[in-house]
This record gives structure tokens, C-alpha cells and sequence, in this order.
């Protein structure tokens, strides 16, 4: 669904979907009422988040009012809910990172920590058009939902991460809060038996700790997970934890840490890192779209959030579907930006 372009003559809005736990909302108002009288727009809208919707109701009211923006200011739940919301819409989201990851936002170098830079790009920059992950989960009554997803999605480390962490103690220290429950899954020797089919290819069987299906590659703390991952590319990078012992695990983290996040950062580094051999530990799949069907129920994350036990899921790629606003004078290898671009 396209929106109506503006009546002749009219300003432009923008619309901020806000989680009041994340923002400080009074210093958040003074930069949109800066930013939008500095731009010639009209007084924005202000859409509050709540437990039991956490952007996405809130986004796509936002486009029925005629939005021209939405400014997503929260964390990554905010920002993939109100992502969710925009799907089809042809209206781009702009993020104001208030969260303890910021994933979306790190993976395409947006600003950090600097809101009036972040809220001036929401009513300045262009847009840039990025994939979408679409995901069915299934749960093991048999009851089904579908959500989209920005960064990740998947079964194992992260999802067990995801829900065992205290969101009080989070706030606190921030990523610290996951050194426990990070240690608890690593503990779990406990593998899953999964059944699976990428794109138009065979069923396959393969027992795992975790499998992740990306959009993006970067993790917080510089963790370069998927290396290949691109957010404009049109595929997944899925990748599969298979773990036998603590060597097993040795062989994933200096993969991961060693090549993945110093090799890789230059081209000579890259070079090396081509030399190097696939370990059993990690297995890499790029596809457009994945089935899997557990052999029991397992916490399922999207996002860095906790989305309860699936038993099953099927994800698969929108190609451009979702447009992220950046700065005006960043241009992102690969891409073209496209001026004020509504389609």
C-alpha cells in the first residue's frame, strides 16, 4: 500500500513512535520541535508504545494519518515492531536509537548516542531501501504468527539469551546483563534435532545448539556473526552452531572473534582469512527463504527479544522492504539514495 501523496501546498509530518522506558520524552520533544520547525514541517505526531503493542499498531496508525516519517525512538523492539508495521507502506522509517543493542542502526553506521544528530536525519536525509525478513512461527499447539524482522531471527544462544535475561538488571548494566544467561546456554549441551529446506532445495536433518537466520551480520561488542551478510542482497545468511564439546565451542569463538572480527576488517586480514578452513562447529547457508521443524519446542528470538517456543518457522526475504531514512550526505556502498523517495 502506497499513501496518498500530500494535498498541494501541504507540510510535511512526521510521526514519533516512542517507548516512554527508553527515551527521556521531555529532551526528545525539543529536538522534534527543533528539527521540524528548522525543515518547514508540520507539528508531528506522537504515538506512545505499551506493553501489548510495542510500535507496530502504532506505525501503521501513523501512515493511515498521512505520516511522511516514522521516527522510531526506542530499542530494537521498537524499532522491529514499528519496521513491522511499515511493511508495504512505501513510508521510510528513521531510527532514534534509545536501547541497549541498537542493532539495525550499528549494522548500517547510524549514530549513536547523539539524539538531535539522529532526529535531524529523520526530516533531512534520504531513504534507503533494505530487505525485510518475514517469519511464521508456529508453536507447539499448533497456533501460528507472522512477524517481520530487521537484524536476526532464530533458535539457541541468542533466543536463550533472549529469554533468560532480567530486563530490570539490563537497563542497569546494559549488555553485562547477558554474561549470565550467556554462560547458562554454552552450559546446555542439549542439542536440537531440526529438519529443514532452504529455498527450492531437499529436506535436510542436522542436529544443533542454534541456528540464526540474518539480515545482518553485526552483533553489539563489534561481533561480526554473519561476515557475508548484507541488508540490501535479497538473501538470508544462516548460520548453524553445531557444537561437540568445549573444543567445539573453541573452534566457533576463534572463528567468530579472531577471523570473523579482526581478519575480515581489511583487505589483507580478508586475504588470510581465505585461507582459512570451515570448521564442522559453524556451518554457513545463504538462502531467500527457510523451513525448519524442531524435534521439540525451543525459545525463538527475533531481534535480540524473547518471542516465546516455537516448534516450527518458516522466514523467508522481502527484497527493499523497508525504507530506512540516513543522512543526506552518507551514501552506503551498494546503494543509491533516492531523494525525499516515496514510492
Amino acid at each position: 500500500m502506497t499513501p496518498p501523496p500530500p494535498a498541494t501546498g501541504a507540510k510535511q509530518r512526521a510521526a514519533v513512535v516512542y517507548n516512554p522506558t527508553k527515551v527521556d520524552l521531555a529532551e526528545l520533544r525539543d529536538a522534534v520541535a527543533l528539527a521540524e520547525s528548522e525543515a518547514g514541517w508540520a507539528k508531528s505526531l506522537w504515538l506512545e508504545t505499551t506493553e501489548d503493542d510495542p510500535g507496530t499498531g502504532q506505525a501503521r496508525d501513523a501512515v493511515k494519518q498521512g505520516a511522511d516519517v516514522v521516527i522510531a525512538a526506542g530499542g530494537d523492539g521498537t524499532v522491529r515492531a514499528a519496521a513491522e508495521g511499515l511493511h508495504e507502506s512505501g513510508v521510510p522509517l528513521a531510527l532514534l536509537p534509545a536501547g541497549t543493542g541498537n542493532l539495525l542502526a550499528r549494522n548500517m553506521d547510524l549514530t549513536l548516542g547523539d539524539m538531535p544528530d539522529s532526529v535531524r536525519t529523520a526530516f533531512t536525509g534520504h531513504d534507503r531501501r533494505i530487505d525485510l525478513g518475514i517469519v511464521e512461527i508456529e508453536r507447539a499447539d499448533g497456533t501460528r504468527e507472522t512477524k517481520a524482522f530487521v537484524v536476526m531471527a532464530g533458535i539457541g544462544l541468542d533466543a536463550k539469551m533472549a529469554a533468560n535475561t532480567n530486563p530490570e538488571l539490563k537497563k542497569k548494566v546494559g549488555w553485562l546483563a547477558y554474561v549470565q544467561p550467556i554462560m547458562v546456554a554454552l552450559r546446555d549441551k542439549e542439542r536440537v534435532r531440526v529438519r529443514f529446506r532452504v529455498d527450492e532445495g531437499p529436506e535436510r536433518t542436522m542436529n544443533v545448539h542454534t541456528v540464526m537466520v540474518g539480515n545482518c551480520g553485526s552483533l553489539p561488542g563489534n561481533v561480526l556473526l554473519l561476515p557475508e551478510a548484507a541488508i540490501d542482497d535479497g538473501v538470508f545468511d544462516i548460520v548453524a552452531l553445531r557444537p561437540q564439546g568445549f573444543f567445539g565451542w573453541v573452534q566457533i569463538w576463534t572463528k567468530i572473534f579472531w577471523e570473523n572480527g579482526v581478519l575480515r576488517r581489511n583487505s589483507v586480514g580478508r586475504r588470510l582469512a581465505g585461507l582459512t578452513r570451515d570448521v564442522r562447529a559453524l556451518r554457513y547457508i545463504k538462502a531467500a527463504k527457510i523451513t525448519a521443524r524442531l524435534d521439540r519446542a525451543e525459545d525463538f528470538e527475533l531481534d535480540g527479544d524473547d518471542f516465546g517456543e516455537a516448534i516450527a518457522f518458516r522466514a523467508h526475504v522481502d527484497p527493499d522492504g523497508l525504507l530506512v531514512r540516513i543522512p543526506a550526505d552518507r551514501e552506503i556502498e551498494g546503494d543509491a539514495p533516492e531523494d525525499g523517495a516515496r514510492d
